[in-house]
């Protein structure tokens, strides 16, 4: 079961689980068979009286075919998974280029029971997804399979349908059911916790020859100078804000196409600057405040944060979640101040060689990025907030620009554009430390640790949850399937 887990994340990508066409159930597959039967018996002497045909009565008159219809494979709760939602399961995965050398179909059958336990009781405990975000999703998707494809008629040969609009259909039902299941799983381990006590009894039941082994890894510092626009360059787009904000409330015109035509958010302008966002969600907290000061329909004055300058549409509160759309917009950076920031940190780095102050107290001094530079410049792992990166595991394009640095060098000013849609802006890089593969160490790995610590109390939460919720919910699984070695206990004793 452990490498059908990779399979996890593709099975919410692509066009894998659900069904959407009506099939008959085992019981009419019988009835249809049976009525097949009777149909062959009496097949010749009708076929003779209606047509009139002489034919040699040694031969059959007509030969039928017994065909075996769709059944259902299991029920759980409202949900009804096909014998053929495995099949296709199966197909996709294949045609994505996963191995399935090790995937069995009562391995499939367990994760989509899975999937649509967690959704059944997802719509029981009233976590719902907006329609927006369902379709917003499909969007994305839609326009990575054409690109893939070569064509949206490519697209709909390939999965046998007539016309876009039946595809959608289908994708916008998949996607509703895995992002239901992504929120049942998210709160029952969103509250989860782990003491440092918990992490010590972790590493120590770990048998020594069965430790962790840990890749190279290294520690990067940076300092980062962002240039500023010009007062003109910010009234311009000052301007064009209230202008879009003018027309949205007074002629009615629509806030999603002023930002699919006007927004410089990567990250959302393809749907219309549509963001669905709590409290907690990650997002800037000057952005979150306005977001929630807003009343339903509302349009904000514009406003900056970090990333440049927005105004915000609330489309609806629900509770503690709002559903909105943005508009971000940029003043121009003239390449003057691009060359004058460039200049500032060449200079900052032939200070520092010559010893003139450290990296760290350079960063804490001079760096525009407020994330770093009370750290000393220290840049943390993404993906667990440690300072260590492992060099397999680390984005490419940061690997690339350190890659070659070697003790104590630093790198000449690079420009990089802001992939969150911020400005362009240089940078010095540095390595600080670097460590060589290892076996983990308690203190020295204990961010690593601590992670591993937690997944498991995750995934034992998850497993008891699971087990709760079985017991507690109408399954049903087909006789053909219950010899299947579930992971969970599907067939109920």
């Amino acid at each position: 079961m452990s490498k059908l887990n990779k399979f996890v994340a593709i099975l919410g990508c692509f066009l894998i689980t659900g069904s959407i066409f009506a099939q008959e159930t085992e019981e009419e597959v019988t009835e249809t068979e049976e009525v097949i039967e009777n149909v062959e018996e009496s097949a010749e002497p009708l076929l003779e009286a209606e047509a009139s045909i002489e034919k040699d009565s040694t031969k059959p008159a007509v030969n039928f075919k017994k065909i075996k219809l769709d059944g259902i494979s299991a029920v759980v709760g409202d949900y009804v998974i096909l014998e053929s939602d495995i099949e296709k399961t199966l197909i996709d995965l294949k045609s994505q280029g996963v191995s399935t050398a090790d995937v069995t179909r009562c391995g499939l059958l367990g994760k989509l029971m899975e999937d649509r336990l967690y959704a059944h009781q997802a719509v029981q405990d009233s976590l719902l997804v907006s329609d927006d975000e369902i379709a917003a999703t499909t969007d994305r998707q839609i326009q990575s399979f054409v690109q893939q494809t070569g064509s949206m008629e490519k697209l709909l040969k390939f999965y046998k349908k007539e016309d876009e609009a039946s595809l959608r259909e289908d994708i916008n039902k998949i996607n509703k059911l895995r992002m239901l299941s992504e929120k049942m799983q998210s709160s029952i381990v969103e509250k989860i916790e782990i003491t440092p006590e918990e992490v010590r009894q972790f590493f120590s039941k770990i048998p020594e020859d069965e430790r962790p082994v840990f890749g190279a890894e290294m520690e990067i510092a940076q300092i980062v100078k962002s240039p500023k626009p010009t007062e003109k360059e910010v009234e311009e787009v000052l301007g064009k804000l209230n202008k879009i904000k003018s027309d949205v409330e007074d002629n009615d015109a629509s806030f999603s196409v002023k930002a699919i035509l006007y927004s410089e958010d990567p990250g959302s302008k393809s749907k219309g600057g549509f963001y669905s966002i709590t409290k907690d969600t990650g997002f800037d907290k000057t952005f979150k405040d306005v977001a929630f000061s807003l009343a339903e329909g509302e349009v904000s004055e514009p406003f900056e944060t970090q990333f440049g300058y927005h105004i915000i549409f609330i489309e609806k509160i629900r509770g503690q979640e709002l559903d909105l759309r943005h508009i971000l917009m940029q003043p121009k950076i003239s390449q003057t101040a691009l060359d004058e920031v460039k200049t500032e940190l060449d200079t900052i780095r032939k200070h520092i060689m010559e010893g003139k102050y450290s990296f760290a107290d350079a960063a804490r001094n001079f760096s525009d990025e407020k994330e770093t530079k009370f750290d000393g410049g220290l840049l943390r792992n993404p993906t667990n907030f440690d300072s260590r990166f492992e060099l397999t595991k680390m984005d490419p394009t940061l690997y690339n620009q350190v890659r070659s640095l070697k003790d104590d060098e630093i790198s000449y000013p690079l420009l990089e554009e802001d992939p969150r849609g911020g400005g362009p802006k240089y940078k010095i890089l540095k390595v600080t430390n670097r460590y060589d593969e290892h076996t983990a160490n308690f203190s020295k790995d204990y961010i690593k640790i601590q992670q591993l610590a937690k997944t498991e109390k995750q995934y034992n939460a998850i497993k008891k949850w699971m087990d709760d919720h079985i017991e507690d919910t109408y399954i049903s699984v087909n006789e053909d399937n219950k010899d299947c070695d579930f992971a969970n206990n599907w067939v109920k004793d």
